[in-house]
């Protein structure tokens, strides 16, 4: 992809509301984003997007038709539509809710009301997933870096893979959980894992004590990917050796900055 401004972004607003499309609409064109479509039903968006690919959706929680997380998992599953950026815009807060949207990937959830300012954060964010600016990690020899991706959801596993790729990382092996990881770590050598926290028979604090008490890559980096707010559980992590912590949606920022300074160390 060619580089884009949030100007020329192209946005699918789903939004049963018409008086709350009307205020996201203005938002986005108070930022002045020129292409703005809005429907109130996930069909007649899912309909629009196979046809005309926008560069970002945005969309409510609750659709006549569907809910979010249903929309973007019937994205994910379409190889047309599997990348395409997906926003929330919820005042949802339910844990159960919300965490299968985050599995899916998604470049942003804001609450209602948002304030114009994370709206414009959240386009960013759009722009740095389809078009990363790599000067960052320029010094990095990418190319030849080994990662190793470990989640229990699929969803997850493609989606971070996905922004690693888009950094320009290409050796990426995935892991369905720690002990998958594990049998992997023993067989070859890895640059750095991205691990997800909460994962069945051995969840990411595991894995991480695994790496680094009993492995023969114990100072491997190790990044934590969760949406666990338990600041006691997180204490636990940061003290079984992580080398950091990034919260679930993936931000290509966020990870590009980790990355920089994981492997500098």
């Amino acid at each position: 992809m060619t580089d884009i401004s949030i100007h020329d972004l192209a946005i699918t607003v789903v939004e049963p509301s018409g008086v709350q499309a009307q205020i996201i609409a203005g938002h986005l064109r108070d930022i002045v984003v020129r292409d703005v479509q809005t429907f109130q039903n996930g069909e007649a968006a899912l309909a629009y997007i196979s046809t005309f690919k926008p560069d970002l959706v945005i969309s409510a929680m609750y659709l006549p038709d569907m809910t979010g997380a249903e929309l973007v998992q019937q994205m994910r599953a379409d190889p047309d539509l599997e990348d395409l950026p997906f926003m929330l815009i919820s005042s949802e807060t339910s844990f159960a809710m919300l965490d299968p949207i985050r599995q899916a990937g998604v470049i942003a959830i804001l609450p209602k009301p948002f304030a114009p300012k994370d709206l414009r954060k959240a386009l960013s964010a759009t722009l740095e997933f389809v078009n990363p600016d790599l000067e960052a990690l320029a010094e990095v020899e990418l190319d030849d870096l080994k990662v190793l991706v470990v989640d229990d959801s699929g969803l997850a596993r493609k989606h971070i893979s996905r922004v690693l790729g888009n950094l320009g990382i290409e050796h990426i092996t995935t892991a369905e959980n720690g002990h998958a990881a594990v049998a992997l770590i023993e067989q070859d050598f890895f640059d750095l894992v991205v691990t997800d926290y909460n994962m069945p028979e051995m969840d990411g604090e595991m894995l991480t004590r695994y790496i680094r008490e009993h492995s023969s890559q114990r100072s491997i980096p190790v990044l934590m990917v969760t949406s666990e707010g338990d600041s006691s559980r997180l204490a636990a992590v940061q003290q079984a050796g992580v080398s950091g912590i990034c919260d679930k949606p993936f931000d290509t920022a966020t990870v590009k900055k980790m990355i920089r300074n994981m492997l500098a160390e």
